[in-house]
Parts: structure tokens; C-alpha cells; sequence
């Protein structure tokens, strides 16, 4: 895999297996029971309902607006373009996301720098403004997640000032190699420091939760299965120690 500059090892395999099974929601839960309560992009979807899970280290690219005399289609050419090396030195196996203080007035990327990232083995691509031909970007199958279309070019409303660094995206923090997940319903950031311990805590609730939607269907109150009680902890080890009916 090709590493950034932190030298930061790759996820382990468990860990990212166990991230591509949990739910964002599971996973800003196990956050909070950290003290983090700002970790979920707020207003930020996926592009398309059918495209998968996403799991990766965060490289970064940060704009800021676009000035006339400065971001003309001549210069966006430019081989020392950040936003176009952004496409070519995120490294395979990580989300690209990008921090534009929130302005969706001008394309964050298109299909052709969306179909360069997949074929890289980029994990997917985040922002906080939008993406223009996005039925495009949708036959690539990267997972993809925006706040708003926006079809005009990039040096309309934005210019790229650096990469790899500390950015906003959606009001949260992220900083280089935190790691993303992105479902169906959004995105979530975990720091790096915590993601081996949170993704276990997650994966946990996901599997407690398969017991208590089973109760549940049976006619169980909610205070008997959720959260979870020191009896209800009890059955489900029983349940998960006979293999785990799908009924009684």
C-alpha cells in the first residue's frame, strides 16, 4: 500500500472487517461513551443508496474561495494543481475528504477524478460541498458522500491551499489518518488512536442488537432488552452460546 507521510501502519484486518459491519450510528455511540460528541457529519449522504460500505484513513485536501486573477482554467491545468495531485498521492485504502468551509457553489470532483480514485484502490471520497456528474460517479461504484450537487467548475468557487493537513469537514475535525465510515446513512470519524477499541465496542452493540430485535418481534418491552440490563446481558450470552436461534 502506498503510505502518506505519517508512516502510520494500515488498519488491521480485523479492525477494518469490523467497521464494514457496523453502523455509523453504532459507531458514534461507542464515541460517546469516549467523551466524543462531535463526530458525525451532520447533512453529509451518500450518493448512491446501492454503493458500499466505506472504510479508510482520512488524506485531506483543503480549499479555500476562488480568486479571479488566480484560479483560471490555465492554472487548474497545472501539474502542481493540489486539488488534481490530491486525485494522484491519496493513497489506496484511504477516503479522500475534502474541506471546502462549507461552499457548495462550485464541484468539490467529477467522474473522471472520481473513476482515477477507484482505480487507484482509493475507499472513497467525502466532502462537505458537492460533486458534479454524479450519475457518473455513480457507475464507479467508489463510495461517495456530499452535501449538495454542484455541477459549475471547481475555480468558480474554490482554490485548493493544501493537502494532508488538519480541515473541517461538515463542522467536524479531522485530522490526517482519523479513519472514516461511511453507510447508508452518512459519515462518522474516528481518531486513530481509538479506532481499534471502537471498532470492537461497535461491532459488540451490533451483534447485542441482533438479540434484541428478536426479543423485541416477540413482544418483549424495551425495558426489558435496550439498552441492554444486566438479565437481558445474561440471556444473550445464553442465545449467542446455542448458536444464535433466530427463534426460541
Amino acid at each position: 500500500m502506498n503510505m502518506p507521510k505519517t508512516g502510520l501502519p494500515p488498519l488491521a484486518p480485523a479492525t477494518r472487517d469490523a467497521l464494514m459491519r457496523v453502523g455509523t450510528a453504532n459507531i458514534a455511540n461507542a464515541l460517546l461513551r469516549h467523551g466524543l460528541r462531535n463526530a458525525y457529519m451532520l447533512g453529509i449522504a451518500p450518493l448512491s443508496a446501492e454503493q458500499p460500505q466505506m472504510v479508510g484513513p482520512a488524506f485531506t485536501l483543503r480549499f479555500i474561495p476562488s480568486r479571479e486573477d488566480i484560479d483560471t482554467l490555465a492554472n487548474y491545468s497545472r501539474t502542481d494543481n493540489l486539488h488534481r495531485r490530491a486525485i494522484e498521492e491519496c493513497p489506496s485504502g484511504y477516503v479522500l475528504v475534502i474541506g471546502t468551509s462549507g461552499d457548495a457553489s462550485a464541484s468539490s470532483a467529477g467522474d473522471l477524478m472520481t473513476a482515477r480514485l477507484k482505480k487507484r484502490g482509493v475507499a472513497g471520497i467525502v466532502t462537505e460541498g458537492g460533486f458534479r456528474d454524479t450519475p457518473a460517479i455513480r457507475k464507479t461504484h467508489l463510495p461517495a458522500y456530499q452535501y449538495r450537487t454542484a455541477p459549475p467548475a471547481t475555480p468558480i468557487g474554490m482554490h485548493p491551499v493544501e493537502l494532508n493537513c488538519p480541515i473541517g469537514c461538515a463542522g467536524v475535525a479531522v485530522y490526517p489518518d482519523d479513519v472514516l465510515v461511511g453507510d447508508g446513512e452518512g459519515v462518522v470519524v474516528i481518531p486513530r488512536h481509538l479506532v481499534d477499541e471502537v471498532a470492537v465496542e461497535a461491532l459488540a452493540a451490533v451483534e447485542y442488537e441482533a438479540f434484541a430485535e428478536i426479543q423485541i418481534a416477540r413482544g418483549r418491552s424495551i425495558f426489558e432488552v435496550f439498552p441492554a440490563t444486566p438479565e437481558s446481558r445474561r440471556e444473550y450470552e445464553s442465545w449467542v452460546a446455542a448458536g444464535r436461534p433466530a427463534q426460541e
